[in-house]
């Protein structure tokens, strides 16, 4: 059972071990953090090594958009030295934190070093944030839960790329940590973390500010004041919900159902062979909380610690089903897409806090390491067929002209698993212009461009057309050259000059 004087506790020590005899109720919780890191001083950088294979296993990361990142982190470079007329850099706020990194690191060491210290970064900010968040809600560090933690931090937001909310999520669990079990000024520290959590994503700051709150009433709140928290949270949830399809045209995922949970951050592009880890994780899971449930029937004080845990993660799956999946909002050309499987990424690191309060078994480590190996396995496997298909962009591109524009229409496979649009971008650093790429384009990014440049579509339709491949070439876009696939289901890249007029 959990006391008044362990509340702080179990955060900074093994889960199986009593609380330090020093640690009191009084104890903050910087103390605790740094008692904590003091006694695992080994335990973390070795876990943090172990984590980190994905990001070195192939010679660089494999991550969906991280290629049109890095990319335009060299059109900033040009830009900044004057050589890409008709681009410039929009003075922007939110959505650069990790576009600043990569542009700052890349200055700096190189911008394939830069990719690789950027990509390293946001996978110990994620996987650190949420095992903090974890170990504030369940009053006890989750060792037990790390592969679920892994699974999670190279899930389907890392694997899409999505960088910069990638890191927004990261940040917001540190910050969510000190409000959970912060002390009085303490708390004022999360505060700190505000401005980085908007410069990374509005998403992050919009969950950050939403999260923080219902905690802070929670705390306070009689077991009927919960109950009518929750509500309010459910109806408050559909007001903005209907809110934004009123106000914004506003598209919702055909099965949010399915997504709501969080297990589907297992399914990349709902590739078959990853629905197995996806729904072993699901089944395992529940089968740890109904036996521990079972098992502590009797222990009334240790069931409660499940509550407020329980409660978020409602609260996440009522948003997941609730809001919409895409939304056009008037500053931006192209659409936020994918909003249902970005705000389950969230409702999965919720999930892991409610799994968090069981009482730590040695099966329960063994049943959630043998899942993360099958995925890793699976995830390796499709890594490197990527990376082999962009090794031949690079052979491609490299017979080209100095400064050629290449337009990718990659989208038109349907054998490749993972996020394959940006399959040139990294490929022609330095070497030619990836004139599909939508960044500039989309408004929401801070590089952006003019119309009749000679570097990248200035219109979102013109470039989403070119990724289909149903792009109609001007005159004025010649000489231009496409990368394709050979064939429908091959990973075999071809490359032609396009005459102007209709696809072909």
């Amino acid at each position: 059972m959990h006391t008044e004087t362990e509340e702080y506790a179990p955060v900074t020590v093994d889960a199986e071990q009593p609380a330090h005899p020093d640690v009191s109720s009084r104890t903050t919780l910087l103390a605790i953090s740094f008692q904590f890191v003091r006694r695992h001083w080994l335990a973390l950088p070795s876990i943090s090594v172990f984590l980190l294979i994905p990001c070195f296993w192939h010679r660089y990361i494999v991550a969906g958009d991280l290629d049109s990142h890095v990319y335009n982190a060299w059109l900033v470079q040009m830009i900044e030295r004057g050589q890409a007329s008709g681009l410039w850099i929009a003075r922007q706020w939110d959505n650069v934190l990790f576009d600043m990194m990569l542009s700052n690191l890349g200055n700096i060491f190189g911008l394939h070093a830069a990719e690789r210290i950027g990509g390293v970064l946001s996978v110990l900010i994620f996987f650190w944030g949420a095992f903090s968040l974890v170990a504030a809600a369940t009053r006890q560090a989750p060792w037990f839960l790390m592969p679920c933690l892994a699974m999670l931090t190279f899930g389907w937001t890392f694997e899409m790329g999505f960088f910069n909310y990638y890191l927004s999520l990261g940040l917001s669990f540190f910050g969510l940590a000190i409000v959970w079990r912060g002390r009085g000024a303490e708390r004022l520290l999360a505060l700190a973390l505000v401005p980085l959590i908007w410069m990374a994503h509005p998403l992050g700051l919009f969950w950050f500010v939403g999260a923080a709150g219902y905690i802070t009433l929670a705390r306070t709140a009689s077991g009927r004041g919960q109950i009518f928290l929750l509500a309010l949270a459910a109806v408050s949830l559909t007001i903005l919900g209907r809110y934004l399809s009123i106000h914004f045209p506003s598209g919702w995922a055909s099965i949010p159902g399915l997504a709501a949970n969080g297990s589907d951050q297992l399914l990349l592009l709902d590739e078959p062979r990853y629905r197995l880890p996806s729904r072993l994780l699901l089944v395992f899971g529940l089968a740890c909380l109904i036996v521990d449930v079972f098992a502590q029937r009797r222990e009334r004080q240790t069931l409660k610690q499940y509550s407020h845990p329980l409660q978020l993660y409602i609260v996440a799956i009522m948003g997941v089903s609730i809001l919409p999946g895409a939304i056009q909002l008037p500053q931006f050309t192209s659409p936020a897409t994918l909003l249902t499987q970005r705000f389950s990424s969230i409702a999965a690191i919720l999930a892991c806090c409610l799994l968090g309060v069981m009482k730590p078994r040695k099966w329960h480590l063994i049943g959630f390491a043998g899942i993360a190996a099958i995925y890793f396995s699976f995830l390796y496997r499709d890594t490197s067929t990527l990376v082999r298909i962009e090794r031949q962009a690079e052979l491609l591109v490299s017979t080209l002209p100095p400064g050629a524009r290449v337009s990718s229409a990659t989208w038109t496979s349907s054998n490749i698993p993972l996020l394959s649009n940006h399959l040139v971008d990294r490929a022609c650093v330095g070497r030619c212009f990836s004139y599909s790429n939508y960044e500039p384009s989309s408004g929401q990014f801070r590089v952006r461009a003019l119309p009749g440049n000679r570097i990248v579509a200035s219109s979102a339709a013109t470039s989403m057309a070119m990724q289909l491949g149903s792009y109609t070439v001007l005159p004025e876009d010649l000489p231009l050259f496409q990368i394709f696939f050979c064939h429908r289901n091959s990973t075999e890249l071809c490359m032609r000059e396009l005459p102007a007029g209709p696809p072909r």
